[in-house]
């Protein structure tokens, strides 16, 4: 047999037993695409579910910094199921449970939970430091508030809280219309790091924000909500319309 008839019969022998593990017409085995509710790798339900907010490796969006191991440590993973199960009324948070008219599975959630955890978790962040708690023990007074703001907050926000310049405002309507009481909580206890604002020890230096004091300014943050906000419009933005 000639070398070139020997390459062709070893082509065509080849062909035959590697074809019969998958039948004509039929796809091969993986190739297969997953129904939307048999994703289970963290990164396509992650990028497809919680990056648009909480940024691409979970920090760097408009929300809360997932890859925050200060956030993590206060926040307990049953509170964070809660939270993408049942989303935030009120908020841009959506509920993403199908029992809550989402679209994840239990299987899911459980997979962007535990891992959101296991990957940007830090064993020891907190050192030895007492953080306030994650949810309020007591009602805030909005009056002590305002002097915790003064204190902790004025420097980098501005004066009441209309923005200054090393930070944003913070009694913006369309802001505080977005979040809400325990997201105010969250940022003041564990900051926006990936912005540069820092924790509740770092606001002053070697004076950390009590639980009462985080309770009190949040407090009097939230009593600048207004019921309709970016009403009533300005007389040029009513001329546009």
């Amino acid at each position: 047999m000639s070398l070139l008839r020997y390459l062709a019969a070893s082509c065509a022998l080849s062909a035959m037993l590697f074809g019969c593990a998958s039948p004509h017409g039929q796809p091969r085995k993986g190739s297969e695409t997953l129904a939307p509710n048999e994703v289970l790798d963290f990164a396509t339900l992650y990028g497809e579910n919680c990056a648009g907010c909480h940024g691409v490796e979970g920090k760097g969006g408009a929300a809360i910094a997932l890859a925050d191991p200060v956030y993590l440590a206060i926040a307990e993973e049953a509170v964070i199921r809660k939270v993408v199960a049942k989303g935030i009324p009120g908020t841009a948070m959506p509920a993403f449970a199908e029992s809550a008219g989402g679209m994840l599975t239990d299987k899911q959630m459980n997979v962007i939970t535990g891992e959101i955890r296991s990957r940007w978790n830090q064993r020891g962040i907190l050192d030895a430091a007492n953080p306030p708690s994650h949810t309020a023990k007591s009602t805030g007074n909005i009056s002590h508030g305002a002097l915790v703001y003064r204190t902790y907050c004025e420097s980098c926000h501005g004066p009441g809280g209309h923005g200054g310049a090393k930070g944003s405002a913070v009694t913006n309507d369309s802001f505080l219309a977005l979040v809400s009481d325990q997201g105010l909580r969250t940022m003041v206890i564990v900051g926006r790091p990936e912005l540069g604002a820092p924790d509740w020890r770092g606001n002053v230096p070697g004076k950390p924000m009590s639980d009462q004091e985080v309770t009190d300014v949040v407090a009097w943050l939230a009593s600048q909500r207004v019921q309709n906000p970016g009403q009533p419009y300005s007389v040029p933005n009513l001329a546009q319309h």
